[in-house]
């Protein structure tokens, strides 16, 4: 196993996710989590040969081949002894120092990997994921270019604010400066992306953004001042603002669906959904902000129809319908899970996920994370909100089972991403308040009730969404003897 870890962290192939959702009674695929074999597929890793121009100085690129070779057949104990033979080779060979200096350093890097856990080597915080539901949300809103150069430009100092030691105030002035620019040269184009009856909300808050509390000038006066804590409440306030301006640019879809999809339920902007929670069991729920406990409690998740409006309008249209109400919850182990006996029709939905840097979903087609597609709506947040999958086939999700993902980066794989990232249709998330509410239920549980408290007038409802069908459904098996045993 050692070994298998030293070879995993020079040829840079995935370890088997530690849990998997299956089957269970009842139908859909995501219910409790256990142990099954990886659908990850590994990374080569390529290595050059040495140059024969210098026979007697061996290209590190030839050491590394040489060495991952030699791993799989050596046991932990003999790991260490092997990058030392090597490094004795070299100093025969008359390789320069620093050559052999790096080759020791990568030695204690392959012992330290083998004493460490996999999840503590696969884990890094460089990858670029969001972090939060809110910035998912921000980064999905498709408004003006121009506004995305400035939300980038801010969400930059709030990355820059984390660093524990000095900070870059240079940087961080920089980039209040270059968005005020953006803001100054473009308001035009700002403002004329916007429908007529909308453009006097727009006109106030760019005012807003540039000169009111909590604005880009006022972001200026505490990087001078050198006030982190006021300068991050000001920022919090600058990106909301920025939230508010590209949700009045983008009015409704900015892509054609499918025609096979189009008398499908869907939502064609943003949508709240607000849940009365009530614990099944006599116990309370206790405010995290302080605070009477109470039995019941408010959970309100923003659901996203500019990412999966398909997904979402479903939802939407369940929410109205009353679906939810008086549903039990279950409590797994990195998921609370509702599923509505009532409603089923006999209709899935298509997998829905939106890739990163594209401008339409993709439809039954997961993500491939190792080939670096990640999601608009990344499922690695604490409090994000996907459908199912169909008990027939992963390319569908459950027309009614959705889950809260508990997401928790030690279960996790490269840069703290959920090793099931792009296999679900993810179309929300949990509010900050609602997340509070989310670490307290427990199986058995109650959802009194499901309301669509904002949204209702970008759901449309075709006249035949009230049962759609998949276009081309995997067809039954001639022999029952031939059907897919179940997972």
């Amino acid at each position: 196993m050692a070994s298998r870890v030293v070879t995993t962290v020079l040829a840079g192939a995935l370890p088997a996710p530690p849990h998997a959702p299956v089957a269970a009674a009842g139908g859909s695929k995501f219910v409790e989590w256990t142990n099954r074999p990886s659908r990850h597929r590994g990374i080569r890793c390529g290595v050059a040969r040495a140059s024969r121009s210098r026979p007697h100085y061996p290209s590190s690129a030839a050491w590394t081949a040489k060495v991952a070779a030699t791993i799989p057949q050596t046991t932990s104990s003999e790991v260490l002894g092997i990058f030392n033979l090597h490094v004795d080779g070299l100093v025969q060979d008359g390789v320069p120092e620093l050559l052999k200096s790096a080759v020791a350093a990568l030695a204690i890097i392959a012992q330290i990997s083998v004493a460490l856990p996999a999840n503590a080597i696969l884990y890094s915080p460089d990858t670029n994921v969001p972090r939060t539901g809110e910035l998912a949300l921000r980064r999905a809103i498709p408004a003006n270019p121009s506004m995305k150069t400035i939300q980038e430009s801010l969400e930059d100092i709030s990355y820059l604010l984390r660093i524990p030691q000095r900070k870059p105030y240079g940087s961080m002035e920089g980039d209040v400066k270059k968005a005020m620019k953006i803001a100054l040269d473009n308001k035009e184009a700002m403002l004329g992306s916007m429908p007529a009856e909308l453009k006097e909300k727009g006109s106030e808050l760019y005012t807003s953004l540039l000169e009111g509390k909590g604005g880009l000038q006022s972001l200026l006066n505490y990087i001078k001042d050198k006030d982190n804590d006021r300068l991050s409440v000001a920022l919090a306030s600058s990106l909301d603002t920025i939230a508010e301006l590209e949700l009045l640019q983008a009015p409704g879809l900015s892509f054609l669906l499918p025609k096979q999809y189009l008398d499908y339920p869907r939502l064609t902007g943003r949508g709240v959904v607000e849940f009365t929670v009530e614990k099944g069991d006599g116990s309370t729920f206790v405010p995290t902000a302080g605070g009477e406990p109470k039995r019941v409690a408010t959970l309100q998740v923003v659901v996203d129809g500019y990412s999966a409006p398909l997904t979402a309008g479903n939802f939407a249209k369940l929410v109205l319908e009353g679906a939810y109400d008086g549903v039990t919850l279950k409590s797994a182990n990195q998921a609370v899970i509702a599923d509505s006996e009532s409603g089923k029709k006999g209709y899935t939905i298509p997998l829905e996920v939106m890739p990163a840097g594209q401008f339409e979903p993709l439809y039954r087609s997961p993500l491939s994370i190792q080939d670096g597609e990640l999601p608009v709506l990344p499922m690695s947040v604490y409090g994000s909100v996907a459908m199912a999958h169909s008990e027939d086939s992963e390319e569908y999700s459950s027309p009614t089972q959705f889950f809260f993902y508990l997401y928790d980066k030690r279960n996790s794989g490269l840069g703290g991403i959920s090793f099931d990232e792009g296999q679900f249709s993810v179309f929300g998330y949990a509010t900050t308040d609602g997340r509070d509410v989310l670490s307290q239920i427990k199986t058995g549980d109650k959802i009194r009730s499901a309301k669509l408290v904002q949204g209702r007038e970008r759901l449309v409802l075709p006249a035949a969404a009230s049962a759609p069908a998949p276009e081309d459904p995997a067809p039954a098996p001639a022999d029952p003897a031939l059907a897919p045993a179940e997972s």
